[in-house]
């Protein structure tokens, strides 16, 4: 069920028609999903002292309600190693249009995921679990369930894809914690049922897998164009 936080960030994107990256990752949060220890900053002095906080090396991602696709204006900026490359960043993304400031991230490493929903008009939520990263498009590895997910649906997912044996350490690779990311599908699932209403599509891309972890990385949630108004649940 959506508290109240999670309604009041559904509530704001409503002007937009879709969740801004830092909102989104709050909303993914309260849903017991893990995501990277994040600042959203609206100046540069702020930025830097976010920079600190957070630690180098960085992923600096500009915040904007006009742009969507972040990599198709060069939005982010991986791998930045002191203030001085923070400050030509931030300088370069205040210029871009909409600016709303900069989502300041660690980096962070690990086997690439996709994990996503859209809403069926006909079936309902369905769920995407798949091998993500850039090349996502190109290999098409993926495995669809509709929601809600049970811990075996998802472990069968996981074996369906031909890219299961990276999860599994591949060559000598660390294998990844398997039930981190049975976890967070399972968390995703539940919110993708409670935000069914108002959504149509939410991307997690990448999520980041480790011998420990799972963390979303990147996070777009759409709404839906008649969605019920968030007031009335």
């Amino acid at each position: 069920m959506l508290n109240q936080n999670m309604r009041d960030i559904i509530r704001r994107a409503k002007s937009y028609g879709w969740v801004l990256e830092p909102e989104a990752k709050r909303l993914l949060s309260l849903g017991e999903i893990r995501v990277p220890d994040f600042r959203w900053t609206a100046t540069l002095p702020e930025a830097l002292a976010a920079a600190e906080d957070v630690g180098y090396p960085l992923v600096v991602k500009i915040v904007s309600p006009a742009i969507v696709h972040k990599s198709e204006v060069n939005g982010v900026a991986v791998g930045l190693e002191d203030a001085d490359a923070l400050t030509d960043v931030f300088r370069g993304f205040s210029k871009l249009e909409g600016f709303a400031g900069v989502l300041i991230e660690p980096l962070i490493s690990g086997v690439e995921l996709i994990i996503g929903a859209k809403i069926d008009y006909q079936f309902g939520p369905i769920i995407l679990l798949g091998i993500g990263g850039t090349g996502v498009e190109i290999y098409q590895d993926i495995a669809l369930r509709m929601a809600p997910l049970s811990d075996s649906d998802v472990s069968s997912m996981v074996e369906s894809l031909k890219g299961a044996k990276l999860l599994r350490g591949y060559r000598g690779a660390e294998p990844i914690d398997m039930s981190a990311l049975i976890r967070l599908v399972h968390h995703f699932s539940v919110l993708v049922m409670d935000l069914a209403d108002h959504i149509d599509t939410i991307d997690l891309n990448p999520v980041k897998c480790t011998g420990t972890t799972c963390v979303v990385v990147d996070a777009r949630i759409m709404l839906a164009e008649a969605a019920i108004p968030i007031e009335s649940i």
